[in-house]
């Protein structure tokens, strides 16, 4: 079995994917690599399962090039440096003003963002028992998704209505479930003996909390001046490579190779408009409550090293919606959180309009189910980590389930695509909203026994509770 994403020939299908939804034309790269016997893109696998031979290898390498050569059609609607970014995005991305009022319309100009100072300056006794429940928020939307990921959507629901859990309540369970649906639709089988309710007993490891705690780890050592270089640094330290997957593998390839970021996020590296950067985007709203441009901020110098773009993009949304949540003024709702998070994204690119459209749509569809399809219909050619699908898939969760969690992380878990890292975002959201760990519920807290595994030095088996302690610390340092 092959063990690697990195390998050129199962990347150029991946790039050429990337080319067409960015509007490159890959048309003559494309014929070229069918014509020598390569294999397009695979919708769910990773690495091809035997090398390719070496003249096949040498020309998909001269077409990585060639294709990276390729200008994009428009850097207006998609720029790329954080200046082009802000200014894209206007006043939204300056943020004196009042509050916004909420989602409503999300195809109107965005309001003014609120800026309301560092939180050091406002002692909050309640941060810390916000941030647990958003780290517990976490591990629970994640250890849902955990057992369905890489499913297509028809196979999660049939698990969930073979079960009698449909619409998506609790946690999945094989009990009760037909023998013929489990041959059809496997549970995925790294994560079934850990994560199936009859088997939950703490919090699995898992790259959707790994990266936090990455981040919690690169606060501690730099502080919120952090570098991209930092984040390098800190992975080529502390993060085992065999923990990376996609665009993150690709960029701590570049960087055993000598690249330097932001070199690291291009460099035959199809995957950086794929959700990873948004998974590492909630500590940087957690250590900014109430100032999403900050959040913003240290969110764009965290996913340069391995995202452009729309991959970029949705780490900015996230860490902007939630230093919204995260902040105590007793007015903020999920709607609120979405909004902010959308006056960070530049307004004319995919991403945007992807948001705008999960947001619009929920708003719309009473029957979650006919919100997914309608997402799954129109954004279903990206590959299934892609950005765009789901963070439009997140936005549109939270908005229907309007800040209940329970609501939030089985819509987010039952729409299909990048299950536990959906979930994930969408609970850590839901809990700050819900306030306090009681506010999540004691079916979905107590399996995860205040405990969860890791690789990341210093945290294996770390309470959530010491956790948000760590993160109040780290919010409350200039």
């Amino acid at each position: 079995m092959r063990l690697t994403w990195a390998q050129p020939e199962d990347l150029v299908g991946h790039e050429l994917r990337q080319a067409a939804e960015d509007g490159r034309d890959a048309g003559p790269a494309l014929r070229a690599w069918l014509a020598a016997g390569g294999s397009p893109a695979p919708d769910r696998a990773g690495a091809s399962p035997a090398p390719a031979p070496p003249e096949l290898r040498a020309l998909a390498v001269r077409l990585l090039d060639a294709l990276a050569a390729l200008p994009p059609p428009s850097r207006t609607d998609e720029p790329q440096s954080w200046p082009d970014i802000t200014k894209a995005c206007g006043t939204g991305c300056v943020p004196p003003g009042s509050p916004p009022t909420g989602i409503r319309d999300p195809d109107a100009a965005p309001e003014p963002v609120p800026r309301t100072g560092p939180a050091a300056a406002r002692p909050d006794p309640g941060l810390r028992t916000r941030l647990e429940a958003a780290w517990l928020g976490r591990a629970v939307g994640c250890l849902l998704g955990k057992p369905v990921e890489k499913l297509p959507l028809e196979g999660i629901r049939a698990l969930g209505r073979a079960g009698g859990n449909w619409p998506l309540g609790d946690w999945f369970s094989e009990r009760g479930v037909p023998p013929e649906v489990l041959a059809a639709h496997p549970w995925n089988r790294r994560s079934a003996p850990t994560s199936l309710a009859e088997n939950i007993d703490g919090m699995p490891e898992d790259d959707d909390l790994n990266y936090p705690l990455l981040g919690l780890l690169l606060l501690q050592r730099h502080g919120k001046t952090f570098t991209t270089a930092d984040v390098a640094r800190l992975w080529l330290d502390e993060l085992p490579a065999g923990r990376t997957f996609t665009a993150e593998r690709v960029a701590y390839r570049n960087l055993l190779l000598g690249l330097e970021p932001p070199v690291t996020a291009t460099h035959h590296n199809p995957f950086r408009e794929w959700i990873g950067a948004l998974i590492r985007a909630d500590v940087h709203g957690w250590t900014n409550p109430g100032d999403p441009a900050a959040a913003a901020a240290q969110a764009y110098r965290d996913a340069a090293l391995t995202h452009t773009g729309n991959g970029v993009y949705a780490a900015l949304f996230i860490a902007a919606a939630t230093a919204t949540a995260t902040a105590a003024t007793g007015r903020t709702d999920v709607h609120t959180a979405l909004r902010t998070g959308l006056a960070f994204v530049p307004p004319r690119s995919r991403l945007a309009e992807a948001v705008r459209f999960g947001i619009r749509t929920a708003g719309r569809e009473s029957d979650f189910d006919l919100v997914v399809d309608r997402l799954h219909a129109r954004y279903g050619h990206y590959h299934w980590v892609h950005a765009v699908p789901n963070t439009a898939l997140i936005a549109a969760a939270l908005t229907h389930a309007d800040g209940d969690f329970t609501r939030s992380v089985c819509r987010a878990v039952s729409g299909g695509w990048d299950t536990d890292s959906n979930g994930a975002t969408a609970g850590a959201l839901a809990g700050l909203l819900a306030g306090s760990p009681e506010g999540i519920g004691h079916r979905w807290t107590a399996p995860l026994k205040n405990r969860l595994a890791t690789t990341v030095p210093g945290f294996d088996g770390i309470g959530f509770d010491t956790l948000a302690h760590l993160t109040a610390q780290e919010a409350a340092r200039s």
